[in-house]
């Protein structure tokens, strides 16, 4: 009972992956994903917020970042980092909740199923924790494609109550260090 449990769970997740990327795939490759953030430039508070949203993700974070250095161009530096970096970090949240709840319990089970008890035993460490948590904030703090960063984070067990600040924090500073070189190369 517990097997099929798991592989329907396992399933629904890589049904979701799998509709994510071939949503993004056709967004990339009609340009939808151009139209949206070119309309989110003309409104300089949802363009910042939009284009941070867009900037956590491997399939949109060159858009993200054209749209991003072009609104920093002719707008406050901290503005626009401050809208994207709420953007930024309520996409981060969406997946950050994905892969917490789902990606961890797979693996816990997965483990205790294949009787890794040092790997469990080093799952439950502080230490070890506090490594991945930081090991992931500095790949959200980059402007490396968050996914990584938050799959680290959720493995460590962060509470969701702190990862939303903390989550907000790196992307502003990423966001504004975008800016900055933007500023200085343009």
């Amino acid at each position: 009972m517990k097997r099929n449990k798991e592989q329907n769970y396992l399933m629904r997740d890589l049904g979701i992956v799998a509709l994510s990327i071939i949503l993004a795939l056709a967004l990339v490759k009609t340009r939808a994903l151009d139209g949206i953030l070119s309309a989110a430039q003309e409104a300089t508070i949802i363009g910042s917020f939009l284009a941070g949203m867009f900037y956590i993700s491997v399939f949109t974070v060159a858009p993200a970042i054209v749209v991003l250095s072009e609104l920093i161009s002719s707008l406050p530096i901290w503005e626009v980092a401050l809208f994207g970096g709420l953007g930024a970090a309520l996409g981060d949240l969406l997946i950050f909740r994905f892969v917490k709840n789902n990606l961890m319990e797979a693996l816990i089970l997965w483990l205790r199923r294949h009787k890794e008890k040092k790997v469990l035993t080093l799952f439950r460490s502080r230490w070890f924790d506090y490594i991945l948590f930081a090991a992931g904030a500095l790949i959200v703090l980059s402007p490396l494609p968050d996914e990584l960063g938050l799959a680290l984070m959720g493995v460590s067990q962060i509470r969701n109550v702190l990862f939303f600040p903390v989550s907000f924090a790196l992307n502003f500073f990423s966001i504004l260090i975008l800016g900055l070189a933007a500023r200085s190369l343009f």
